[in-house]
Parts: structure tokens; C-alpha cells; sequence
């Protein structure tokens, strides 16, 4: 997709409402509230047989010093730059505001093709508000409504001129190459990320722990809105970028409070948002602020990531303001190994984000924990393993009865998971499952990724239990049933002889 496309308006006016009905998806949040959105999010829109990338922008606003606004505005006067076209979205109920006017004379006097669109054009109260439109200077404004899907036809024929021209100058502009991208597939699943499937990456961490500052570092640009305010970033925001040499896709999140600090609807939604990130990612990356390290929210953020299955690498950021380091790297790997045992082994990595110092460690961290997240052990060198695990600790013996453990597979990857055939897996405990995850990880070389361990049963070893002592069903059959005048079996007392 070679076209792309700009929706730019003032708050409030229906961007992030026309960019999920564009991308197919609620992608972005949507509230009644003005200025929902702060930073860039990209979509990939579908409008009949167009296919093009969608940008929604935060909302234009008349400012321009370094407030929060006014970085909002510099990143949105950015996304203008870099697109294609612009769609400048007005509302046709509330009709031409002096704000509308400002930045309708920016975008006439820039070089980018400007499409007008009257949102919120249903019914008869939208018909001021669109000839109003007419005196923008423009063009003729396209009456739509995003929430209900009216007007998309109008839109389409506007933008299919553009997208053919961007698609021709495309082609004529792109190398004579073939590339084979040849991968290494294990049960369907590309070892190696490609751009066609990059490594899936989500940031999450408390308020203000540098998340975005820390994309903004890797990417080299600032792609995300950051400043000192804690939860400025609201939607889960994914960046594709070339991490020296590894096709990526990095999630922003908004920061995680505590449930019981969660009030405002908004912030719930953000919340929820960072949550849906963390299901998409492979690695999850836990920021933590190295003033205030393992807060209880941290801790809740690395087990939720834990138990959703994926990798967990543990950052500390604003390492560079940290006075004695040497001291403060044993307290933290001491406090990690005692708050966080079922990540025993995961890499803890100290970054600045604002430097950019611990930016190679952390890369390496993030493709080691991702290949130990996709390994696989054979099934010959499992079972050796395990036979060697129980002649040094058998299993308990229940009421008296050693559980017996045959057999040993690997079922799955992403994360690894094992399954043990044995007798009574009910009764399995806890402990001994735990001495056989550690022995995992130790043995096979599995650090801090999650491991799932199955036991299920073989049967039971007799082969006559249940069997009931009547005939057999088959010497029924053969058979027959008895006459009706047959005498019955006599079942009184036997009789002796005299």
C-alpha cells in the first residue's frame, strides 16, 4: 500500500470514528470527549477495491508553544507532511468554526491534496453546516457520517484518482528485485522474523516509566507524543521499524495504575487497550522507572504478562540519573528473584531511554528470550531427561500409591509446553511440578520463559476392571434367547442324596 492518508480536523469531529470504519476494526478509542487521541495510529483502510494506509491525528488546535497541545499539534502538522493526501474532516451539525477557517487556509496553502468532508451529515440539521463548507476554498465538500457509514461511495470516487496515480508512481519507482525470503518453519510457525511477520513487541509499565520515550529512542525520531505529564499515551499504539537488521512491530501502551485508581472511563479503555496489546505481542518488554522499582503494579503487569504465555524481558529505566549503579543493580536483581519466582531467569536489563545507553543489551535480550520462547526438544532427549529426574526425586506416593511417570513430548511452542503421560495425573502435586519446570529450565537452557506442563493419564493398567462375570455379549448373541415353555434353573437348595 503505497498511498497514504491523513485524517486532520479539529477535536471532536469524528476522526478516530471514520479511521475504524476505514481500517474495518475499533482500533482507536472513541469517546464524546474532545481530544481522546494524542498520538499517530496507521490502519490499513479498505474502501471497496482501495487498498491505502489511514493515519489518525490528534485534533488540530491553536497552538503552538511546548504545552501539551502544542506538541499534539507539531505531531499531527508531521503526519501532514508525510502523507500523500490530506482529509480535512469538519462538523456539519456544529457548521464553520474560526478554528476550521485557520487551519483550512494552513492546508490550501501547503502542496498536499486536501479532500473535504462534512462528518455527522445525517439527517436535515447537517444541511447549513454543509454549504457552509463550500466558502472553505477546498473544493466541494463530501457529506458522510462515519458513525453510520453514509457518504462512503463519495468517498471512494474522490480518492480513486489518488491511490492509482501514488500505485503507478510506485511501480515505475520500485528496483528489478525478487527477494526469497526462505524461513525456517517449525509446525507452521516462522522461526525467524521477516517483514512479512515481525517480531511482535509490546512496552508496558506504570504512568510515566518512559515508554514512548523509549520507542521514540529505538525509532531514532519522535514518532510518539512524550513529556513529563504521567498517561499521555491513551490508544496501544504499534510502530513497524528495522531494529538493526530485525523486522519489528513495537506496541506503545498506556500505563497501567492500579484497579482501584482506574475511575474515568477513558483510562479503563486505555487500560483494556494495553491489555489487548499484550495478547498480540511475543515479548513483552516491562518497563520499570529505576527510582521506584517493583512497585506492586509492576509486579502485576510481569505476572499478567507471564500468564498470558508470552516473553518477558524486565527494563529498568532512567538508569542514567542513577548514582551508585553497582549497588543498586544487586538490590534489583535481588528484589527480581524474590518477588518475581516464576520468572526465575528472565533478563534484567538497565536502559536509559533518554540516552539511548542499554539499547544493544536490550535487543539482545528481546531475541534470546524470543528464541527461547519458540524452542523445541526432542522427544528421545526428553525422556532420557526425565528418567534421570526421577531415579534422583521419585514422585510422591498418594495413600501408598507411586504415580508412575512413562512418558514425556513436547506439545507445543510459543511458549513450550510439555505433556507427561502418567498414572493418577490427579494427583500430581504441585511441588513436584515445580521441581520438573526448574529442571527445565535449567537443563534445556529456558530462562525466564513461561513453561506449561500437562499430565494426563494412560488408562488403567488392568484390563479386566469393570468387567462384569455374566456371558459375554457376542456368546449372547450367538445364543439366542430361551424358549418360553423352557423350564427355569433351579435356584432353591441342592438336595442331598439319599
Amino acid at each position: 500500500m503505497s498511498f497514504t492518508l491523513a485524517i486532520v480536523g479539529r477535536p471532536n469531529v469524528g476522526k478516530s470514528t471514520l479511521f475504524n470504519r476505514l481500517v474495518g476494526q475499533r482500533l482507536a478509542l472513541v469517546d464524546d470527549q474532545p481530544g481522546v487521541t494524542r498520538d499517530l495510529r496507521e490502519g490499513a483502510a479498505r474502501l471497496g477495491d482501495l487498498r491505502f494506509t489511514v493515519v489518525d491525528t490528534a485534533g488540530l488546535e491553536e497552538v503552538t508553544d511546548d504545552s501539551l497541545q502544542g506538541r499534539m499539534r507539531r505531531l499531527t502538522e508531521r503526519a501532514v507532511g508525510m502523507a500523500d493526501a490530506c482529509l480535512f474532516l469538519i462538523d456539519a451539525r456544529t457548521g464553520i468554526t474560526p478554528t476550521d477557517e485557520v487551519f483550512a487556509d494552513i492546508l490550501r496553502r501547503s502542496s498536499k491534496k486536501v479532500i473535504l468532508a462534512a462528518n455527522k451529515a445525517e439527517g436535515r440539521a447537517a444541511e447549513a453546516g454543509i454549504y457552509e463548507a463550500f466558502g472553505l476554498g477546498l473544493g466541494d465538500p463530501i457529506a458522510i457520517s462515519a458513525e453510520h457509514g453514509e457518504g462512503m461511495a463519495e468517498l471512494l470516487v474522490a480518492l480513486q484518482p489518488l491511490v492509482d496515480a501514488a500505485e503507478e508512481a510506485a511501480a515505475d519507482d520500485a528496483p528489478e528485485t525478487d527477494v526469497d525470503l526462505d524461513e525456517d518453519l517449525e509446525d507452521g510457525v516462522p522461526r525467524t522474523p521477516t517483514r512479512a511477520k515481525p517480531l511482535q513487541i509490546a512496552v508496558v509499565g506504570r504512568p510515566n516509566a518512559g515508554k514512548s520515550t523509549l520507542i521514540n529512542q529505538l525509532l531514532g525520531e519522535d514518532r510518539l507524543l512524550t513529556g513529563p505529564e504521567a498517561g499521555i499515551t491513551r490508544d496501544a499504539i504499534s510502530v513497524r521499524m528495522d531494529w538493526n537488521g530485525t523486522p519489528v512491530r513495537i506496541f506503545d501502551t498506556a500505563g497501567m495504575r492500579k484497579k482501584a485508581k482506574v475511575q474515568e472511563k477513558l483510562e479503563k479503555l486505555s487500560v483494556s487497550d494495553g491489555l489487548r496489546a499484550v495478547k498480540f505481542a511475543e515479548v513483552v518488554v516491562v518497563l520499570l522507572d529505576a527510582a521506584i522499582p517493583f512497585e506492586q503494579q509492576d509486579l502485576r503487569i510481569a505476572d499478567l504478562a507471564e500468564r498470558e504465555g508470552r516473553a518477558v524481558v524486565v527494563a529498568v529505566n532512567k538508569w542514567d540519573i542513577e548514582d551508585d549503579k553497582q549497588s543498586k543493580l544487586r538490590e534489583l536483581k535481588e528484589a527480581f528473584e524474590r518477588l518475581l519466582p516464576q520468572l526465575r531467569g528472565a533478563p534484567l536489563i538497565t536502559v536509559s531511554a533518554k540516552t539511548g545507553r542499554g539499547m544493544d543489551r536490550l535487543q539482545a535480550a528481546v531475541l534470546k528470550a524470543h528464541e527461547v520462547w519458540n524452542r523445541r526438544v526432542p522427544t528421545a532427549t526428553l525422556n532420557r531427561w526425565l528418567a534421570a529426574m526421577v531415579e534422583a526425586h521419585p514422585p510422591p506416593a498418594p495413600a501408598g500409591r507411586r504415580i508412575k511417570l512413562r512418558y514425556m513430548t513436547q506439545a507445543k511452542t510459543r511458549p513450550p509446553g510439555f505433556v507427561v503421560m502418567c498414572s493418577f495425573p490427579d494427583k500430581m502435586s504441585a511441588s513436584y511440578e515445580r521441581y520438573l519446570i526448574n529442571g527445565l529450565r535449567l537443563d534445556f537452557d529456558m530462562p525466564g520463559t513461561p513453561i506449561r506442563l500437562w499430565f494426563r493419564g494412560q488408562g488403567d493398567d488392568n484390563p479386566y476392571k469393570n468387567k462384569t462375570k455374566s456371558t459375554p455379549s457376542r456368546l449372547r448373541k450367538h445364543l439366542g434367547k430361551a424358549p418360553a415353555d423352557a423350564p427355569k434353573p433351579y435356584r432353591g437348595k441342592k438336595q442331598q442324596k439319599t
